[in-house]
């Protein structure tokens, strides 16, 4: 892991915060083993959320019928996204791994780190329609969600009132981070910190520590590849992929799943 640079992309408002705290333990652990780190702490940073025209300097090509897509892919290709975009893009751009650590908020990141993923993974920098999923830009970096839940482990099962969690980060980790072409990896969650006790707590971060070791020698989460899908045909997958499938008991992903089973932790282990 010598030599290799990390972004964490931060999102607590507490420095006292259990957040803070597994934020901290991988600055220490990564940089112990050689690593670069650099931390976005979005908060103390006041990263700007929304995903607006003023995300761009000088003047649109359209601005009576603004699309944000395009005008900020024409905006980076000329070098006129605001200097708070640029910098993220830069950090992105070095990093080897992104870390994305977060309290989940309705089932999804806090307003202020999605907004990073709306500002900064712009079109043309971050994703083409030619280059996303297995042919992303991003191919060669790993990304991984690292969080907090406010509800227990159960809840969050194919039995509990909350659903499958592994349906729950389908949207981030295939939608988003799989989408622009990072290789996902297993996410590091830790379930409902301020419910139990600070000896509980304390062996969740150990663990949090004992994996960061060997984090960057992790395989990825297994997503289908991008060529076993139909462009012609709205991108359905291939027949002989869906026949070479079709006496199996899961389906492929939890998104791409053929109308059978999810695949049980396909979204939470690599290997399954």
């Amino acid at each position: 892991m010598a030599s290799k640079k990390v972004l964490i992309v931060y999102a607590h408002q507490s420095s006292g915060s259990f957040n803070s705290a597994a934020k901290d333990a991988a600055v220490e652990v990564l940089t112990a083993k050689g690593c670069t780190v650099e931390v976005s702490d979005l908060y103390a940073m006041k990263f700007k959320a929304t995903a607006t025209a003023e995300d761009i300097t000088g003047k649109v090509k359209n601005a009576d019928h603004f699309c944000y897509g395009e005008e900020t892919k024409l905006a980076w290709e000329a070098g006129k996204l605001t200097a708070d975009i640029t910098e993220e893009q830069r950090k992105l751009t070095e990093a080897d791994l992104v870390i994305f650590q977060f309290p989940m908020y309705w089932f999804t990141v806090p307003a202020i780190m999605k907004g990073w993923m709306d500002r900064v993974l712009t079109l043309g920098f971050a994703f083409t329609h030619e280059k996303r999923y297995s042919q992303g830009i991003f191919k060669d970096k790993k990304a991984m969600l690292s969080f907090t839940t406010g509800s227990q482990e159960s809840m969050f099962s194919a039995n509990g009132i909350n659903g499958d969690m592994n349906v729950t980060l389908w949207p981030l980790q295939n939608g988003i981070l799989h989408y622009c072409g990072f290789q996902v990896l297993a996410p590091q969650i830790f379930w409902a910190p301020s419910h139990v006790p600070s000896e509980a707590r304390a062996t969740m971060l150990e663990g949090c520590r004992t994996r960061m070791q060997g984090l960057l020698e992790e395989n990825p989460l297994a997503f289908t590849p991008l060529d076993c899908f139909d462009g012609e045909k709205g991108y359905q997958l291939k027949p002989e992929v869906h026949e070479k499938h079709a006496a199996k008991e899961f389906g492929l992903t939890v998104g791409t799943h053929l109308g059978k089973a999810l695949p049980p932790n396909n979204q939470m282990k690599a290997g399954v």
